[in-house]
């Protein structure tokens, strides 16, 4: 129960420090970051390919990335208990 209760205290302050830490930073992602990276060093530079599909507003943008990353973990998930329940059943034989 203790160890519980330690753990959990740790994950709130995991959640919550961040927001009191640098609470006047700027939301950015990578992409951004990278391409304001690439302009300083090469200011001519020019993409190779252009995007197959872009999405009308940066919500769905956010959407489409959030399902990625679900569809994502849930296949290593289903592998990672797949495997798991197969080691059970051979230890059990």
């Amino acid at each position: 129960m203790k160890k519980t209760l330690i753990l959990l205290g740790m994950v709130v302050a995991l959640v919550v420090l961040p927001f009191f830490i640098n609470h006047g930073g700027e939301y950015g992602g990578s992409d951004g970051e990278a391409e304001s990276q690439i302009q300083a060093i090469a200011p001519h530079y020019e993409p190779w390919f252009q995007p197959l599909y872009e999405p009308a507003s940066g919500e769905i943008e956010s959407l489409l990335f959030t399902l990625q990353g679900s569809l994502g973990a849930a296949v290593i998930f289903y592998i990672l208990g797949y495997t798991k329940g197969r080691q059970r059943r051979d230890d059990r034989a």
